[in-house]
């Protein structure tokens, strides 16, 4: 297994180079110029021509490629052209906010997901099946930002339980905190469980229609234990696969529902810097979302041994 482990850390080295390689270049190819969007249009053209120095914009592409490269090997995130702060520092402060929408939103959906998608594969062509299909219909066809928006206008406007939009630290306001997360959290929860339901009831029955599932039930083993202990382990490892892309992507932001919500994370951070020619903060964002996802896939490589025992890593 750790064989297996240093191998796959190797295999990803050249695919975080190479996406960075291609986030550098596209962030060249996007139409302005960051120098002129700093200074305004009433800037002067000596003016834009200091900017750009002093940002290195005026050397040749693979000069600023290799300086920025060399600065990230050694921990530099660089700095922001509009901010003037450190990127990690940017980052530092949006990615908490991110990681607790995206783990609150995981854990919803989970906890709706998988209930459903067992009971569904259980109590197949039952009312139960045919409702949390319709579901599954709905969840993958809505639109986050449009659920959100129905959410906001039940929870907030109509029923005035929950706040429309913003965000409380939880160290400040451990209360106020859990007002202002349900709402993106349950946007993005609702729509995460109908994969996951639709997933795991697909493998529940494929499982159950397999041998060894009837010799435990002709052993006389109680249905709970067939399902949980001998179904779900089995059926699940397409699951993690779809729930680690999944976290992976909230993790790398969630811009829309952030945006939305108003909730300050690396979402809406990376969105003002696409606007803003922020070259820096998109690269370092970009950069981090691909390291995650490295990352997330290697650990569902790991759970699927722990899932089956029957899968082994040479």
């Amino acid at each position: 297994m750790t064989t297996y482990i240093l191998r796959r850390i190797l295999q990803a080295l050249p695919v975080v180079f190479i996406v960075s390689i291609i986030v550098f270049t596209l962030m060249r190819l996007i139409p302005g110029d960051p120098a002129l969007t700093l200074m305004g249009m009433d800037a002067t053209p000596a003016q834009i021509v200091a900017v750009r120095h002093d940002w290195g914009l005026d050397q040749p592409i693979y000069t600023q490629y290799f300086y920025w490269m060399k600065n990230l090997l050694s921990g530099n995130l660089g700095i922001s052209y509009f901010s003037k702060k450190p990127v990690t520092e940017l980052i530092a402060q949006k990615f908490p906010n991110t990681l607790e929408l995206t783990l609150v939103s995981m854990l919803l959906a989970l906890a709706i997901g998988i209930p459903a998608g067992i009971i569904a594969a259980w109590k197949r062509n039952s009312i139960i099946d045919y409702m949390t299909t319709t579901f599954v219909m709905f969840g993958i066809s809505f639109p986050d930002f449009w659920l959100g928006i129905l959410l906001m206008l039940l929870f907030s406007l109509e029923l005035g339980w929950l706040p429309t939009l913003g965000h409380v630290a939880f160290a400040q306001d451990p209360l106020g905190n859990i007002r202002f997360v349900i709402l993106p959290a349950l946007t993005l929860g609702l729509i995460l469980a109908a994969p996951i339901m639709r997933f795991l009831r697909s493998g529940m029955l494929d499982v159950l229609s397999e041998e060894y599932i009837r010799v435990a039930r002709g052993k006389g083993l109680s249905e709970r234990v067939v399902l949980f202990r001998h179904a779900l382990k089995n059926a699940a490892i397409p699951t993690v696969t779809m729930v680690g892309v999944q976290l992976a992507s909230l993790l790398g932001g969630t811009a829309i529902v952030e945006y939305l919500f108003s909730w300050p994370g690396v979402g809406g951070l990376l969105v003002d810097a696409v606007n803003q020619r922020d070259y820096a903060v998109i690269q370092a964002v970009v950069m981090m979302l691909s390291t995650i996802f490295v990352l997330v896939n290697l650990l569902v490589d790991i759970l699927y041994a722990a899932l089956d025992p029957r899968i082994r890593y040479h």
